[in-house]
């Protein structure tokens, strides 16, 4: 197998805002949680960092500070997907100016590529800078399957690292597990890390951990550990809290969660707007019922 980023567990850390600036004393809170509870890495500027309404100079920013707060101790995965091939590229190059240890690419949105033309994207971020890449597979929010045998052709480039599988489809994981055996691959949705591990996953790329990482850290080791009784225990306890992070668009519950633990503000960038009521009271339920 590839020599994997990381085995376990990668935050996919939320942006925090105040208004509508960066809030810094904020990322340091967070990168201190995260450290003191084990995980691997963090992904930057993801999803969930809010990366499509983050200027290249805010992005670029925030690599920095986190790079150099951390000083090595945990990986630091830079979000560099666009839909525009060349955007990427010269977001990858400045990810690796600024310290990132590693990129992660969604598949291009929008305009709906094909499997031919995803594996000409893909190889363009990976021919650019020297960091591996991981491919990131979420097609109810792109629009765009990356299929297994399109893994097997991105698996034989030396710079493509993995892909995070979030598809939501077992059948289709397994079939990219049995094609790309050296071809590291980790859970993109926080209700399938344990059956994605038990597959042979190396661990997930986590919403779930920004709240309680010790928790997923504790699920993804016992998975390693091939203890999927107590693993599978973990993922069932975990999964209303985890229905409830996903109950409105990412990051919107999760930065809610956040600010109930005092951690940073609910602030979001639109067109992303704060919780409704009605789930916020939900997620605060189902937040003292798991954690």
């Amino acid at each position: 197998m590839k020599e994997p980023i990381f085995c376990g567990v990668a935050t996919a850390i939320v942006t925090p805002f105040i208004h509508n600036e960066i809030d810094f004393r904020a990322v340091e809170r967070i990168l201190d949680t995260q450290v003191e509870a084990g995980v691997q890495a963090v992904v930057v500027t993801g999803t969930t960092g809010e990366a499509s309404t983050l200027s290249i100079a805010e992005k670029s920013e925030l690599w920095r500070f986190v790079y150099d707060y951390l000083g090595g101790c945990i990986k630091v995965i830079a979000g560099v997907g666009t839909n525009d091939t060349a955007a990427s590229v010269y977001q990858s190059k400045i990810a690796q100016e600024c310290g990132a240890d590693a990129l992660l690419a969604v598949t291009p949105y929008y305009n709906k590529c094909s499997q031919d033309g995803l594996v000409a994207h893909y190889t363009a971020i990976a021919d650019a800078t020297e960091l591996p890449l991981i491919a990131y597979n979420v097609p109810s929010r792109t629009g765009v399957n990356l299929l297994p045998q399109t893994c097997k052709r991105l698996s034989d480039h030396p710079n493509i690292a993995g892909v995070k599988e979030a598809s939501g489809n077992i059948s289709q994981i397994s079939e990219i597990l049995s094609l790309c055996s050296q071809f590291p691959l980790w859970s993109g949705n926080d209700d399938q890390i344990v059956p994605i591990m038990s597959l042979g996953g190396l661990g997930v790329i986590s919403v779930l951990s920004n709240i309680c990482p010790k928790a997923v850290v504790e699920m993804a080791e016992a998975c390693l550990n091939q203890d999927y009784h107590f693993a599978a225990k973990m993922q069932l306890h975990y999964l209303p809290l985890i229905e409830a992070l996903f109950s409105d668009v990412n990051p919107i519950p999760v930065k809610e969660a956040m600010c109930q633990m005092g951690i940073c503000s609910r602030e979001l960038r639109l067109p992303l707007t704060p919780l409704s009521a009605q789930k916020r009271l939900l997620l605060t339920e189902a937040m003292n019922m798991c954690i």
